[in-house]
């Protein structure tokens, strides 16, 4: 009796010491230059994340290559010369999100504190967002400026008027509980 009671207490705590993991469901990620010449903007719905909710870890791995532009030859340029994504195939984001209450329902302004890797550079960031809980499912929204010089992404001179020097950064995510994606 009193062994089963330990096993049952020594599975409990291995449960919870993983916490309550939640897996992307749906993203949206977009890229928004408003350049003098013609704005670019591009979507990608193929990022895959998690998120911790009891500790607030948080990943995010985004295909570069799956950004779609209305433009063919934007798209073209966007991998093969600006973002290099055979050499640099994904960013991503490692962190934690901080000020999230897992007792409040509601929209909580929280931030999201950590790495994020762009163009194979990566750099330390702090970015407000929003997180809700909405019929079990955690969603987060977030808007943030990337200036390119800062992951070393280069704009010849010749096509300064095209792009601008810095993109703003949409990103929505769905999260569902691990278990109910199973």
């Amino acid at each position: 009796m009193k062994s089963s009671a330990i096993s049952v207490l020594l599975i409990l705590c291995c449960f919870l010491s993983h916490g309550q993991k939640f897996v992307s469901e749906k993203s949206s990620v977009t890229f928004f230059s408003d350049a003098s010449v013609e704005d670019i903007k591009a979507l990608n719905t193929k990022s895959n994340g998690n998120f911790n909710i009891d500790n607030g870890e948080i990943e995010f791995v985004i295909p570069v290559k799956e950004f779609k532009f209305s433009k063919s030859l934007m798209q073209k340029h966007f991998n093969e010369k600006y973002l290099e994504t055979e050499k640099f195939p994904q960013s991503d984001f490692k962190g934690e999100i901080r000020n999230y209450k897992t007792e409040i329902s509601g929209k909580q302004d929280v931030r999201a504190v950590g790495k994020l890797t762009i163009h194979g550079v990566t750099k330390a960031v702090d970015i407000p967002g929003i997180m809700e809980v909405i019929n079990g499912k955690i969603i987060l929204r977030t808007k943030f400026i990337v200036r390119l010089q800062d992951y070393s992404v280069t704009i010849p001179q010749l096509l300064y008027r095209n792009i601008t020097e810095q993109v703003e950064v949409t990103f929505d995510v769905t999260f569902v509980s691990e278990k109910e994606k199973e």
